[in-house]
C-alpha cells in the first residue's frame, strides 16, 4: 500500500465530478431520446454510425468496436432494430463468414428525424455551458486521454471512423 499514489483532494474533486457529469449527461440523452422518440441511446448511437459509414453499412465487428458494444448487446440491439425495420444484416457479398449491418431507408429516415432533437439535447448539456476556450480545452483534454489509452492498447478500435458530412438530404448512398 505505501507505493499507492493516493489521489489529492482536488484530484478527488475532478474525479468525482467527472463521475457525476458523464452519468447526468447520459442520463439527459437516455430521457430525451426516450421522451422524443422512444428509442434508447444505444439504438441511435448504431443508427448514426451506420449513417455516417460508407454505403451505410459497417461489419458487425466494426460497429460493435465504434459503439463499445459487446457482441452479444449489438446482436440484441440490432434484432430489435430489425424488427422495426431500421437495419438489416446481410452476408459479406466477398467473405460469407462476415456479417455486414446496414441501415435501411425507413432507419436513415428515423434518424433524420430523431437528430436534431439528440443535437439540442447535446449542445446544451455539454456546449451551451462552455466557453468556446474551456470545449477546446475540453477537447485537448479528451485528444489526450484518448491517445494515452491508444498507447496502453485501450482503445479498442475506437478511433474517430471517416465521418461523411451528414446533412438531412445529402445522405450517403442510396434511398
Amino acid at each position: 500500500m505505501s507505493g499507492t499514489r493516493w489521489l489529492s483532494d482536488e484530484e478527488q474533486r475532478i474525479w468525482r465530478a467527472y463521475l457525476a457529469s458523464t452519468r447526468l449527461l447520459q442520463e439527459a440523452l437516455e430521457r430525451q431520446l426516450q421522451r422524443d422518440s422512444g428509442m434508447p441511446h444505444a439504438y441511435y448511437m448504431i443508427l448514426a454510425m451506420l449513417s455516417e459509414a460508407p454505403g451505410r453499412e459497417l461489419t458487425m465487428t466494426r460497429l460493435a468496436c465504434v459503439t463499445g458494444f459487446s457482441a452479444s448487446r449489438l446482436s440484441h440491439a440490432m434484432a430489435r432494430l430489425e424488427e422495426k425495420g431500421w437495419v438489416r444484416r446481410v452476408k459479406h457479398e466477398r467473405d460469407r463468414r462476415t456479417t455486414m449491418a446496414e441501415l435501411t431507408c425507413e432507419g436513415f429516415a428515423v434518424l433524420e428525424a430523431t437528430a436534431p432533437g439528440h443535437v439540442e439535447e447535446v449542445r446544451r448539456r455539454l456546449f451551451d455551458p462552455l466557453t468556446r476556450e474551456q470545449a477546446q480545452g475540453f477537447r485537448d483534454v479528451l485528444a489526450a486521454l484518448m491517445d494515452a489509452y491508444a498507447r496502453e492498447g485501450d482503445d479498442t478500435g475506437t478511433e474517430d471512423p471517416p465521418v461523411t458530412p451528414w446533412a438531412p438530404g445529402c445522405p450517403p448512398g442510396p434511398c
